[in-house]
């Protein structure tokens, strides 16, 4: 896997799902989330922490939920290092979201994980609940040396931009992918599906994340062209790309395959068209759709391994967390279990989350 350094920001480091629904899977998930930390150069006691803080919520999601996971991931922002661990399921929910970073809280029949001593842990944590639907948590532990030298929040643009990936269960790697470039006026960012899944499904998305982070190429639709020249030694993907200008307020987008895209607010929802075809191999001239943008818009982006019958407004108060919040809730509620998943969402109006 490729790793994007200061270029921009993917979905190409390491990641691992696992499924927690016995109390002897708390110690995987305790000894994988340690390994990243060390793998990221956490410090000694941040390694603790973050074993510490994944051995706990995997072991809420025993108690209190039904389908739980966890996903322990590397995160890479602006030239520092992370560990990401994040949890959802289809337990019972709460409404009480502050209730629940209170050390020691613990309520009978809901959620009731205290989630205290896991925001003392993280640099950030920011969860979801709706009642009969389930939870998503999520927290973020960085190295720390950066900010102690001056160097930027790593921590900022987990307010902006967000995705998650699942792959086939029974395959080892994921053949969507997703990619971030910011620039000077806003971001450019792409959604990707390898034409199958497995091995050579990732071969080809991991070649079209190179080339996007590599290309000094804005517009959506050249970099589409550049795109198809670089997939044709692969079996070719499903690509849509979008560039927001935050000085003019608007949004580019063009797409070929069957990628997903869509600007929504609380209340309204508007589709942008892909054309039909294949990245890499049978690739249609290329078309732009220009979108005027609105305070408090989101753009989401995602593979056919999600469904498109999701709407936000099933989801209250999605809108108000962080991209990767917003990404898991969208996972859990249209995610299928047949084919590779991925997400992507993205904040329009450059605005700040409201992460705990």
């Amino acid at each position: 896997m490729t790793s994007p350094g200061d270029l921009g920001s993917s979905s190409t480091d390491e990641s691992v799902w696992i499924r927690v629904e016995e109390p002897s899977t708390c110690a995987s998930v305790r000894r994988r989330a340690a390994e990243l930390a060390r793998q990221v150069q956490l410090a000694h006691d941040q390694i603790e922490e973050v074993a510490v803080a994944a051995s706990e919520l995997a072991s809420n999601l025993v108690k209190h939920a039904r389908e739980g996971a966890v996903l322990l991931r590397v995160l890479r922002r602006g030239g520092t290092a992370g560990v990401g661990v994040l949890t959802l399921d289809h337990g019972p929910g709460t409404r009480d979201i502050a209730a629940l970073s209170v050390d020691g809280v613990t309520t009978t029949g809901t959620l009731g994980i205290g989630l205290g001593a896991v925001r003392r842990f993280a640099d950030r944590l920011d969860l979801h609940s709706v009642p009969g639907l389930g939870t998503v948590v999520s927290a973020e532990f960085w190295r720390h040396e950066s900010a102690a030298r001056g160097g930027s929040d790593p921590t900022h643009g987990s307010d902006l931009f967000g995705g998650l990936l699942r792959p086939l269960p029974g395959e080892s790697v994921c053949g969507d992918a997703y990619a971030h470039r910011a620039t000077d006026d806003g971001s450019i960012v792409m959604m990707v599906d390898g034409l199958g899944h497995g091995p050579m499904a990732a071969r080809a998305s991991d070649a079209a994340v190179r080339t996007f982070l590599a290309s000094r190429r804005s517009a959506p639709g050249h970099l589409l062209e550049e795109l198809h020249v670089a997939l044709r030694d692969t079996r070719g993907a499903a690509v849509a790309i979008a560039r927001v200008d935050h000085r003019t307020q608007s949004l580019t987008y063009a797409g070929i395959g069957n990628i997903a895209g869509r600007v929504v607010d609380a209340s309204a929802s508007s589709q942008l068209a892909s054309q039909p075809g294949i990245v890499g191999h049978n690739a249609p001239s290329v078309r732009e759709v220009d979108v005027r943008l609105e305070r408090g818009q989101w753009l989401v982006m995602h593979s056919d391994g999600l469904s498109d019958r999701w709407r936000v407004q099933d989801l209250p108060g999605v809108l108000a967390t962080s991209p990767v919040v917003l990404s898991a809730a969208l996972l859990r509620a249209a995610g299928g279990r047949r084919d590779d998943a991925g997400v992507l969402t993205l904040r329009l109006d450059g605005g700040g989350g409201h992460g705990q």
